[in-house]
């Protein structure tokens, strides 16, 4: 008996050591804590005891102020580990086996808002943290940059130019790209940097509501592309041959008309975009576009009470008075590609892509590409920034939806921006 209570007792002390507290747990983001904001990186957790349920969190404050936040939680292997490589959440956020969950999901704590990133001289800050009962059992900072070591951000106020310039390291000559960003006019400096990091250099463009620019127009002049173009040919690294385009919504109907009118454009990127003028005319030395502008009578209202805009814009080639707002893209001869969300419901951004490749092989062209992520949203960004499903709309001054499922929309911004990268390199 005495034998017996000495192996009962062992075994409730070996039970009792599997399942308490470990002396210390541990979070690792790898390879490095530091990174890209376009790298993935792998989160695990050691040091718990195997079984336990444990909660991560992820936080980033904007430079806005805005707090994101993200959760998941998980159960520990019989190592006392967590791996988002292959274990899956069971709750939170997001479920299942997603490695970089964490930071796709983060969500703003006050509503509709977008991730603001002004400064890419500076990274983001990702802070995660493993927490038990609520208690943090261990932190660690992801911290998650845009520039290469060496690289240069200039500042641009060049006559009426405004804008940021982003040049690599080395001799030279890169190619150039001029990167312009959606409705608001303003400049995207993290998407343009990480593109400067893989070999261009990238002229942010701003075309208003920047620094002194004005803060509303009531036209654009294409004029001021071109001698943007004009400004990023005569840097002393950019190669002297033609130049590339990436644009996003609105942007990209400026993309398409500085391909169909400007010389010296070899490759042009629209995301998401309209095949007619939106908004605003558009003048060019003696030519006028016209405003497309569209039934604001086609809005709807969601379920959870926000504004669906996708059917404001209808076709533009349907009657005789819109047909002068589509932009003559035959007149282009720069290779295209089209990235297409198929929920996007910001518009049908589907159907003007479309509609902008037949115009062109109607004219017996075949220099376009044209891919479609059908479960995306609007917002398309490089890859890892938050999905932002809804947001204050410049244009309509509420709040509408954009689109897209988180996972798959974070996917296709992964998938895209490899594209992006290849097409541009292909064609310049």
């Amino acid at each position: 008996m005495a034998l017996y209570a000495r192996v009962s007792k062992l075994f409730v002390l070996n039970v009792r050591s599997m399942f308490s507290a470990p002396p210390g747990s541990r979070l690792r983001i790898l390879p490095s804590s530091s990174c890209f904001f376009d790298e993935a990186v792998q989160i695990k957790v050691s040091g718990l005891s195997p079984g336990k349920q444990v909660d991560l969190q992820a936080t980033h404050q904007d430079d806005k102020g805005v707090v994101f936040k993200a959760t998941a939680t998980y159960t520990a292997d019989e190592r006392g580990e967590v791996d988002l490589n292959h274990h899956a959440s069971s709750g939170g956020s997001y479920t299942g086996v997603e490695p970089m969950g964490l930071f796709w999901s983060l969500l703003p704590e006050a509503p509709h808002k977008k991730l603001l990133k002004r400064d890419a001289s500076s990274p983001v800050l990702i802070h995660i943290k493993a927490l038990s009962d609520g208690k943090v059992l261990t932190e660690e900072t992801n911290t998650r940059s845009f520039m290469l070591d060496g690289m240069q951000r200039v500042p641009v106020k060049h006559g009426r130019l405004r804008g940021t310039l982003f040049i690599p390291p080395g001799e030279g000559p890169f190619p150039g790209i001029i990167d312009l960003y959606t409705l608001g006019g303003t400049v995207c400096e993290p998407r343009a940097a990480l593109l400067a990091n893989k070999g261009f250099v990238v002229f942010a463009l701003a075309f208003y509501g920047y620094q002194d620019m004005p803060k509303t127009v009531d036209k654009i002049d294409l004029e001021y592309f071109e001698e943007g173009v004009r400004f990023l040919q005569t840097q002393p690294k950019v190669k002297k041959s033609g130049i590339g385009i990436i644009s996003i919504s609105k942007s990209g109907d400026l993309a398409l008309s500085m391909a169909s009118f400007l010389p010296n454009i070899s490759a042009t990127v629209c995301i998401n975009t309209c095949s007619a003028n939106v908004l605003f005319p558009l003048l060019y030395k003696d030519m006028i576009i016209p405003a497309f502008s569209g039934n604001h009578k086609s809005a709807k209202v969601t379920s959870s009470g926000i504004l669906d805009i996708r059917d404001i814009l209808n076709d533009p080639m349907k009657e005789e008075k819109t047909r002068a707002t589509v932009i003559p893209i035959e007149r282009a001869s720069c290779s295209f590609l089209f990235i297409v969300s198929g929920d996007d419901r910001n518009w049908n951004s589907g159907f003007f892509a479309e509609q902008v490749c037949k115009r062109l092989k109607a004219h017996g062209k075949a220099n376009y590409d044209l891919v479609t992520y059908p479960t995306a949203g609007h917002f398309m960004e490089v890859p890892y920034m938050p999905h932002h499903p809804s947001g204050l709309h410049a244009a309509v001054g509420q709040v509408v939806a954009f689109g897209g499922e988180p996972k798959a929309h974070a996917a296709a911004q992964v998938d895209a921006w490899k594209r992006i990268q290849n097409f541009l390199k292909s064609h310049l």
